[in-house]
């Protein structure tokens, strides 16, 4: 049984991806705590709102333009509670360059978020994005 909490995190990670999908970096900016950490699947970490905003408003109007996030992040993601402050969320996921439903190949990731309430509101504090690998190589 899903508890309201739980349904509020899922509806974080459903937005993020819904902001992705209409390449709206402001709304998924609104989505991070002023503080965050966004660490992208190249290991570079965005500090900050701002920051995450920023850099993503550069790549939805530049290489990831019309980009897709594929799966159903909201729905797919293991969520628990460490406090009932603090959640952390652990879902794979892919991307499509030209916008398909399905993700293209050597694009899987597994992100790994966690969320704060604030003020009665669930933001992400710390995000980190990892690409899918063989590890043989």
């Amino acid at each position: 049984m899903t508890t309201a909490a739980e349904a509020d995190v899922r509806g974080v990670l459903g937005r993020l991806a819904d902001a992705w999908n209409s390449g709206d970096a402001a709304a998924y900016g609104r989505l991070f705590a002023e503080d965050a950490d966004y660490v992208t699947f190249f290991g570079v970490n965005f500090p900050g709102r701002e920051v995450i905003e920023s850099s993503h408003r550069a790549l939805f109007e530049g290489p990831l333009r019309g980009s897709k996030l594929t799966g159903s992040p909201g729905q797919a993601a293991k969520v628990r509670f460490v406090r009932p402050d603090v959640a952390v969320a652990v879902v794979d996921g892919g991307s499509s360059l030209t916008g398909a439903e399905v993700g293209d190949q050597g694009r899987e990731s597994t992100v790994s978020v966690v969320l704060v309430r604030e003020e009665g509101e669930w933001l992400i504090t710390a995000f980190q994005n990892t690409r899918v690998s063989d590890p043989r190589g």
